[in-house]
């Protein structure tokens, strides 16, 4: 954890507990020039122990359990029915990256219809909606939107046998057709965006979003990299402010054009993706749970090739329950499961089944200020570290 990024969150912090201007609900922004001017931001930090498994990494150096985030958050009202929003994140105080930027159409006022381009929030799933720590009842995030499988986007293995040699290894996957070691994908990307243009019609009850974007569920893109496209989409119902149900779905290419152009088999890749999520509220409880499903058409050059596509699928289901105002407790239940395939050894998954279960608590100091705490419990049937333990702490600020 680097001192200057402890240091400048202690600041943050210190801040937050003494200033007295504090939104009056989480999220809320600082208006400007009669609200066409909107400004939102949020520092987290969130330690632990080593994690020797790298079942929470999201990339080969990157831990979410050891992550120091600041993000700020802008919206312009350009003319009515238009705006500009954007934000700009930085991770342990590397450069900032651009996390969003768009241009939001609404044509008509009186209709629930808009159109956003640019580098746009993700329409699959109902995880990736939670924009900021504070909407998420525990430090982590859930296996299916962030730990890293086998597969790559940027190389392909020679066939069954290499692919399930790295079983347990997403952390950095190891494939003779590729130059260096890399990280695998997840089964969809929760931490980056997509390019490209999205549809919103409706509101509630029943809201459709639609959208063509450049990457995969599992990795988004800024700029293109296979001449491919995504197309994605969710529909969501909410009878009712107590009851939320979402169907997602998503097709796109997903080799990139530097891990197929030494393909001798002209056979397209892809990767789809089925999610189903599901939200109840009832007094001081809130359910949540979510269903993904993917699979994934890679082609090989190896003896054993691997014909039929790549199954995936991740679930999870969590609860939180507030106490007594400003206190909640909450647990998660997290699996990830793979296809087997055949290969000169038997059949076996393609990547190694993981658990997770993950309790812990939640405490604001102040309207603006959120503590948590958890005990997280990782196994897999494969890899260097089959199982651990992790305690992790977090505090968020916003604005």
């Amino acid at each position: 954890m680097p001192s200057s990024a402890l240091a400048v969150s202690a600041v943050a912090l210190a801040f937050g507990l003494l200033t007295g201007a504090a939104p009056t609900e989480a999220g809320d922004s600082v208006v400007f020039f009669g609200g066409r001017l909107r400004l939102g931001g949020e520092v987290s930090g969130t330690i632990a122990p080593e994690d020797e498994g790298y079942f929470n990494y999201t990339s080969y150096q990157d831990s979410s359990l050891r992550l120091w985030r600041f993000g700020l958050a802008v919206e312009v009202q350009l003319a009515p029915g238009t705006a500009l929003l954007a934000e700009l994140r930085s991770d342990n105080l590397s450069t900032p990256r651009l996390y969003a930027a768009y241009l939001r159409l609404r044509p008509w006022s009186h209709r629930n219809l808009d159109v956003q381009a640019g580098l746009v929030p993700p329409v699959f799933g109902a995880y990736p909606r939670r924009r900021y720590a504070y909407d998420n009842p525990l430090p982590s995030q859930p296996l299916a939107y962030q730990y890293l499988t086998a597969l790559r986007a940027d190389a392909v293995p020679h066939g069954a046998e290499e692919l399930v040699g790295q079983r347990g290894r997403g952390w950095l996957v190891r494939y003779a057709s590729a130059g260096e070691p890399a990280p695998g994908v997840p089964l969809v990307s929760g931490d980056r965006w997509d390019t490209g243009v999205q549809l919103r019609l409706g509101r509630e009850p029943l809201a459709l979003h639609l959208a063509v974007t450049q990457g995969s569920p599992s990795r988004p893109r800024v700029a293109d990299d296979n001449r491919g496209k995504q197309l994605s989409g969710r529909l969501a119902w909410r009878p009712s402010p107590a009851l939320s149900l979402g169907v997602s779905g998503a097709r796109a290419d997903f080799l990139s054009q530097d891990a197929t152009r030494a393909l001798p088999d002209a056979r397209s890749s892809w990767q789809e993706a089925l999610g189903v999520d599901l939200e109840l509220s009832r007094g001081h409880g809130i359910v949540r749970g979510e269903l993904v499903f993917c699979r994934y058409r890679i082609p090989t050059v190896g003896e054993t090739r691997i014909e039929a596509p790549l199954g995936a699928w991740g679930a999870f289901a969590e609860v939180r329950y507030k106490l007594r105002p400003g206190f909640s407790l909450a647990a998660r239940l997290d699996h990830l499961s793979f296809s087997t395939l055949h290969t000169s050894l038997g059949r076996r998954s393609w990547d190694a089944p993981v658990t997770r279960v993950e309790v812990g608590a939640g405490y604001a100091i102040r309207r603006q200020v959120l503590l948590k705490a958890s005990w997280q419990h990782n196994s897999r049937d494969g890899g260097r570290v089959s199982s651990n333990d992790l305690a992790v702490g977090q505090v968020s600020l916003w604005f």
